[in-house]
């Protein structure tokens, strides 16, 4: 077993409630939801962001719009949408009985 092979996945698992996080806050740009989810030290490379936007789009918990750019193409900006935002809630009450239980057996 290796450290690094299970922070991954520790990381790919939290990634689909970062980016809720990340559009309940601001409508945002790939690149921008790329950029901030680096700052944070969750990198994140848009092979992996874009099939996910995808997938929460298709599941409707995203739409998109797109806007004038004034730097080339117009951008495709994705937000929450009402199932989302429901969706989001959920997973904020998973996290947080998540990081209660493992303070519990980390403290006792």
């Amino acid at each position: 077993m290796n450290v690094d092979n299970v922070r991954s996945q520790m990381r790919k698992g939290m990634l689909e409630y970062c980016i809720l996080l990340l559009l309940h806050k601001e409508s945002s740009y790939a690149s921008d939801i790329i950029q901030k989810l680096k700052e944070a030290r969750l990198i994140v490379v848009e092979g992996t962001l874009y099939p996910l936007l995808t997938r929460l789009k298709n599941d409707d918990l995203l739409s998109y719009e797109w806007v004038e750019s004034t730097q080339g193409p117009p951008r495709k900006y994705y937000n929450l949408t009402p199932q989302g935002e429901a969706f989001l809630s959920g997973l904020e009450a998973s996290w947080e009985e998540l990081t209660n239980t493992v303070n519990h057996l980390k403290n006792n």
